[in-house]
């Protein structure tokens, strides 16, 4: 892992680098959205036989998640095999599995209820009354990645929140479904999942076909394409937020390097273009972080993607303070951030990340699987402009106006003359005419 001088070229680099990526990308996924747009299925399994070389004609658009995941009897060393469609016969998923499963889900729901808006009323004036009604979404779609695994935390972390807000349709896709994910979405109620991915699975669920229903709004991380697919067609449908590419900053000037590189490596191995950064003013810790990061990389597989990801995003970055390194965490406002040391003094100097890891036993993976906080986070910069995913993004808060006849005496001399500043007679004439 390279050690970097943090100087204002380097930033420079490292930002640029991010929005290079999307601009490409945005290309690709706006080719794939016209064509799933124009020729509905016929385009979306084509791209899904090119793209994750599955013959959606032959096995099958959805796959049945109904009893892939029970419990076994006490005493039972493993849980029956599950057969379904493209799955091999003999997968399982082991008792162990199913109660981090529960486990998971249930610090997942306590935190999407304790996030989610409550209706209120409020009198502004004597005969003024305004309430929040709060109405779930109808249809929403939950993108769960693909890649080297399917990743059912995912499904936890969005559809769960969804339950919570009261969504009564949650449309599940994923390029390759396993056994792990079919148990998730079984121990959740749902009954089915699309085995659909990349930005041809957005365009579908943002626009429908004959197959995938339109849905309202679509939520999840996953790749640049899928990114980027987000975003182009959220003019058409709404979207949580840019979950590209995990982004992870450990930001310290003392700390334990096994457990620096450690989540470093953690985030790394999502994807090959995955950003992992120590931001530090000590020589000392950041020659010891990249011995600890090169000597545990030995012990994961050569296919891992972290050893292409640290090399090729990742960077240890010298700065000459902490001041100076708080404010590059801002400026990046990375998806992951850890504070080992000093949590809560640095914590004051902090404005901008999606998560924040607090002391040196708030280990990032935790976060990703069962805190329960939402590991949907905004990457890109994003999380300058927005948080990460919550049951919030599944409801509508509408506002009611109750005005009584003498609520109506109070407001409307004030309504009359604003209304005339602004020369919008028609408004002024509203109020006066029930005088």
């Amino acid at each position: 892992m390279r050690i970097l001088q943090l100087t204002p070229a380097v930033e420079k680099n490292l930002l640029r680098a991010r929005h290079e990526r999307d601009r490409e990308a945005e290309a690709v996924a706006a080719r794939i959205i016209a064509d799933v747009r124009k020729r509905g299925d016929s385009a979306l399994f084509a791209f899904t036989k090119q793209f994750d070389r599955m013959d959606l004609r032959r096995e099958g658009l959805w796959i049945s998640t109904k009893n892939a995941g029970r419990l076994p009897r006490r005493g039972a060393a493993r849980l029956r095999p599950i057969s379904a469609q493209s799955l091999d016969s003999s997968s399982s998923v082991s008792p162990a599995f199913l109660r981090a499963i529960a486990e998971a889900a249930r610090n997942i729901r306590a935190v999407a209820q304790k996030q989610l808006p409550r209706p209120w009323s409020l009198q502004t004036e004597p005969g003024v009354t305004i309430r929040q009604l709060v109405s779930p979404l109808d249809t929403v779609g939950c993108y769960i990645p693909g890649g080297n695994f399917a990743l059912g935390s995912t499904l936890l972390m969005t559809a769960i929140p969804a339950q919570v807000a009261g969504v009564k349709n949650i449309i599940v896709v994923c390029p390759k479904p396993n056994a792990a994910l079919l148990a998730a979405a079984d121990f959740l109620g749902i009954p089915q999942i699309a085995q659909i991915g990349g930005a041809q699975a957005i365009a579908a669920l943002a626009h429908g076909t004959r197959s995938i229903p339109r849905v309202e709004k679509i939520c999840g991380p996953g790749n640049r394409f899928v990114t980027a697919a987000k975003q182009l067609v959220s003019s058409d449908c709404a979207i949580d937020l840019p979950a590209g590419p995990t982004e992870a900053i450990v930001l310290a000037s003392s700390g334990n390097p096994a457990y620096i590189a450690a989540d470093l490596l953690a985030q790394a191995e999502h994807a090959a273009d995955a950003a992992s950064f120590l931001v530090t003013p000590s020589k000392k810790l950041a020659r010891a972080v990249q011995e600890q990061v090169a000597s545990q990389l030995t012990q994961l597989a050569a296919s891992n993607p972290a050893h292409q990801s640290i090399q090729k995003s990742g960077a240890i970055l010298l700065t000459t303070s902490l001041a100076q390194a708080c404010d590059f965490v801002n400026r990046f406002a990375p998806e992951h951030l850890s504070l080992p040391a000093q949590p809560e003094q640095l914590l004051k100097k902090i404005t901008a990340s999606g998560t924040i890891f607090l002391g040196p036993w708030a280990a990032q993976p935790l976060g990703d699987y069962v805190s329960g906080c939402n590991h949907v986070l905004p990457t890109g910069g994003w999380a300058r402009k927005r948080a990460g995913l919550s049951s919030a993004d599944f409801v509508k808060c509408i506002t009611t106006q109750t005005i009584s006849r003498n609520g109506f005496q109070r407001l409307a001399a004030a309504a009359e003359s604003l209304a005339e500043s602004e020369g919008l007679l028609a408004h002024r004439n509203a109020v006066r005419i029930r005088r």
